[in-house]
């Protein structure tokens, strides 16, 4: 992990196409600016769990109903 110490106003920059500045920083509360191409998505570190418990889930009921569905399946002679 790479350690930055930032002031309020300045910026880092990430593959040339992400920069993330403070904008603020309140006791330990610190305001982030971040700006980034739309195709990249961007998400707090708890909702990007939540969306990827989700879409484990997700696959994982897939997985059963194909299982369910092959066992009920009968190949053409």
């Amino acid at each position: 992990m790479l350690v930055l110490s930032r002031k309020k106003g300045e910026s880092i920059i990430i593959e040339d196409e992400i920069e993330i500045t403070v904008l603020g920083v309140d006791g330990d509360n610190v305001r982030l600016g971040i700006k980034a191409p739309k195709n990249v998505d961007v998400f707090r570190r708890e909702v990007y769990l939540s969306i990827q418990e989700a879409n484990l889930e997700s696959a994982q009921q897939s997985s059963v109903d194909i299982g369910e569905l092959l066992k009920h399946y009968k190949s053409p002679k």
